[in-house]
């Protein structure tokens, strides 16, 4: 791999949750008005976790957003689980965002029953045009959507089928997600870290202390795959949003 300018992120550290989603949903919001503007429609990722609730809480109530001309995509789908069951991220998603924007059109994975064919048609689904905003966050081992480390920063696909680590499964169970990690399903389809990084403007919102050291590697660890969130620092357009508990560097919050 070889690695280009190393960019900082613009950092943002806020007292609560809340306070953390509304300004990730402003930073959103705006970059969705301005392409909307610019082109006549945003294209937007999504991930699919408890850290994203509270700002995509808030950009369902942003203001100003003509959601008929945004189109949204999502990063990672489990393999094997019923297209019913709650935990399917896509499900997530309507319940936590999409229901709230209906004008807004969705484009789920559907690994069904050839995982391999769905994360084909996945890639072909998003095409090559690089995405307005991406709205992510950060494994407790640093993964970007199910790209567990070591993860290829040069991956030639766009989509693809994983096996999922422990750490990442644990993190299901842990949320309560799954009663047990027997439970977790072990694959998934994911988009590539490529792919996510073939955007405008990266927002990450990720609160919470189990979150801290996953911060801390991205920001201060030599960019590699043994760190997923470094692949961020490859970027010239990211900003993370923190919470009080995720802040690595505890300071005055804002």
């Amino acid at each position: 791999m070889t690695v280009g300018i190393d960019h900082t992120p613009d950092l943002g550290v806020y007292r609560t949750r809340a306070a953390l989603g509304r300004a990730a949903a402003s930073c959103a919001a705006t970059a969705i008005r301005e392409a909307i503007e610019r082109t006549g429609r945003a294209r937007i990722m999504l991930a699919a976790a408890p850290s994203q609730a509270e700002t995509l809480a808030a950009l369902a109530l942003e203001p100003g957003i003509e959601w008929s001309m945004v189109e949204c995509f999502h990063m990672d789908e489990y393999v094997g689980l019923p297209a019913d069951a709650p935990q399917v991220f896509a499900n997530w998603l309507r319940s936590a965002f999409l229901n709230q924007v209906p004008k807004a059109t969705f484009r789920p994975v559907a690994p069904g029953a050839d995982p391999e064919r769905a994360a084909r048609q996945y890639e072909a689904l998003m095409g090559d045009e690089a995405f307005d905003v991406v709205l992510l966050g950060l494994g407790v081992n640093g993964h970007l959507a199910f790209n567990d480390p070591p993860a290829d920063f040069d991956d030639d696909r766009a989509a693809k089928v994983v096996a999922l680590d422990p750490t990442s499964r644990r993190q299901q169970v842990d949320e309560g997600h799954f009663g047990g990690i027997e439970d977790v399903p072990t694959q998934a389809v994911t988009v590539t870290i490529p792919r996510l990084l073939n955007a405008r403007r990266l927002i990450a919102s990720v609160p919470g202390t189990a979150k801290r050291q996953a911060v801390l590697d991205t920001l201060a660890r030599p960019i590699g795959p043994d760190f997923p969130g470094t692949a961020l620092r490859t970027h010239p357009s990211v900003r993370l949003f923190l919470d009080e508990e995720s802040d690595p560097a505890p300071r005055e919050a804002g």
